[in-house]
């Protein structure tokens, strides 16, 4: 059994759910805001990778421009074969923008630093900057 924790991250984004939506779910926006390879299905079941494949999983649910639910597992050493954390993100319009709500479950202890400082380092900002531009 993997000892889990659990990552919950608010951010603002200038852009509408929308577009916030599609460069999460877009395979060349993704790429070019990450500057990685990015590969993602557009329909639940269908599987995902990012960052060259560091990162991957598959879709469990999607409500276009409001929510995304990723079965995620990074391929750092802290995951075990076969675990994997569930990654929800919720967008709601607001004014000037949208607010997307983060929260990932079943994160391995000796990963959540880690994982938890990368949406923050290599996700959030980066994605403002291509939205935001």
């Amino acid at each position: 059994m993997v000892a889990t924790k659990t990552i919950e991250q608010s951010v603002t984004f200038n852009a509408s759910p929308h577009d916030v939506y599609e460069a999460l779910m877009d395979s060349d926006k993704h790429s070019q805001f990450t500057g990685a390879k990015a590969s993602i299905s557009r329909e639940v079941g269908g599987e995902f990778s990012a960052y060259d494949g560091a990162l991957s999983g598959s879709i469990l649910e999607l409500v276009p421009d409001a929510k995304i639910v990723q079965s995620w597992r990074g391929s750092d050493e802290g995951w075990e074969p076969g675990h994997y954390s569930t990654a929800t993100f919720s967008l709601e319009a607001i004014d000037g923008g949208t607010q997307l709500t983060f929260v990932q479950t079943g994160v391995p202890e000796q990963s959540f630093e880690q994982i938890s400082r990368g949406w923050q380092t290599y996700y959030w900002p980066k994605m403002k900057q291509m939205l935001e531009s």
